[in-house]
Parts: C-alpha cells; structure tokens; sequence
C-alpha cells in the first residue's frame, strides 16, 4: 500500500513557524495584562495552541490516505477512558465509524527549565501508553475494536541549555550509559525512541527547532528513526488499512 504524503516536509514548517508566532502572541497577550501571567515558559507547556499547525499536517494525511470521513476531535471531546483512571484527554482523537482509530499528543519544550519538565514528560508519555493500552486490553474501546495507533510528537527548542552535557546523580547504582553527559535534547532523543522500542507507541517523532529561525520555520530532525516522514508513514500505513478494509 502507498502512502501519501503530501508536501508535508513544507507543511511542517509551516507548523514550526506557527509554534513561535502563537507563543510570541500569546506572551504580548500577558505583557498587555489581557491574560494572566503565566511565569517564565511555563506558556510553551500550558498554552495549547502553539501546536495546532502539527494538528493540520496530521490532517492532511488521514485525508489523503482514506479517512476524509473520519470524526477528528482537537478542542474538545478529547476524553478516553482509562483502566488506572477514569478518563484521559489527549490532544487529538480520530475516530470512524465509532471505532477509534488513533490518538496523539502533540508536545512542546522551550527553556530554561528542561530538567523538570522532561522528567515530567516522561512520566507523562510512559503513563498515559500503558493506561490506554490496558484499557484497550480490557476491552474499553469495545469487543472486537482493532488496536488504535498511538503516536506522540515532540518539539524542542534547540538552543544552548538543550544541546549542553547534563551530570547525572549515581548515588547507589549507575545509570544506563546512555544517559552518562547527555544534553537534554539527547534524553529527549532517547525517550521517545525507547517508548517506540518498547511498542508504548506506534510512532514518535522529535523536531528541534531554533528561535531564531522562526520567520522561516526552519527545524532539523537529530534520529533518522524519529523523524516526520516516518511518524507519517507510521499513521499514513494505518489509516489506509483501516480505510481498505
């Protein structure tokens, strides 16, 4: 089967450059004291909007390969149910004929605090993964429903605090290897590769991008395994044997 992938690599920028227009509005917005303060970057988690252009390159895709007649949800009805929890929101929800067919998360990390907040993604993506996929197991999503594709896309800013060697605490045990002077754009590198190794998700993808490309959305993609064209590729195969079915 043929995917398509349509002028996505242009689309893509596109988003990047929409990823820093929405955060530099959204910031004028709290200067102005039209929104309440959101302290340091804090904005680039909580602000939502900034990634709403990887929700349009997304789009396109399930439209070209066979799911223009899908129901897809981005603002609201974002709510699975979970086997840990009640009910999980993830950022983008497409279903079919009330058959769930993907979900993902679209994520964002700028400076200065890279330490906490990559933790707390992790701890987020390992989570939410095994909650649905239990969920799943038991049959959440109903009797005969086929596996829904689980993708998880990531940008981070590319700038000095993310590529500089990180210390790690060894107190008791030594950390795997890998992690031994790894800036924080390679732990990212790291975590989104092991959550695809480890069948968490079907696909990941990792876009570094710098601020002072922002007028030209220009971004670059440290791992061949979790580039776009692949995360695409990935979702593209999916919905088209869902669609051919």
């Amino acid at each position: 089967m043929t995917v398509i992938l349509h002028d996505f690599e242009a689309r893509t920028r596109l988003a990047v450059k929409s990823y820093w227009s929405t955060l530099a509005s959204q910031a004028s917005r709290q200067i102005s004291g039209t929104e309440r303060a959101d302290h340091g970057n804090r904005s680039a988690v909580t602000g939502g909007k900034q990634m709403d252009g990887f929700c349009s390159v997304v789009r396109q895709v399930l439209h070209d390969n066979g799911m223009a007649d899908a129901e897809i949800f981005q603002d609201f009805r974002l709510e699975l149910p979970g086997y840990f929890r009640p009910t999980k929101k993830w950022d983008m929800l497409v279903l079919r004929q009330r058959i769930l067919v993907a979900a993902i998360e679209f994520k964002s990390q700028r400076g200065p605090s890279f330490g906490n907040n990559l933790n707390n993604r992790a701890e987020e993506a390992v989570g939410v993964a095994h909650d649905i996929l239990v969920a799943y197991r038991e049959k959440a999503f109903g009797e005969t429903a086929p596996r829904p594709w689980l993708g998880w896309l990531m940008l981070v800013e590319d700038c000095p605090e993310s590529q500089r060697p990180v210390a790690v605490s060894e107190p008791h045990f030594r950390v795997f290897p890998e992690f031994r002077k790894s800036s924080y754009a390679r732990r990212y590198e790291l975590l989104l590769r092991k959550l695809r190794l480890e069948k968490l998700f079907d696909s990941t993808a990792l876009l570094l991008a710098c601020q002072d490309d922002a007028e030209t959305g220009a971004y670059r993609e440290p791992a061949p395994d979790l580039e776009m064209r692949q995360f695409l590729a990935s979702l593209g195969g999916h919905v088209g044997a869902l669609a051919a079915s």
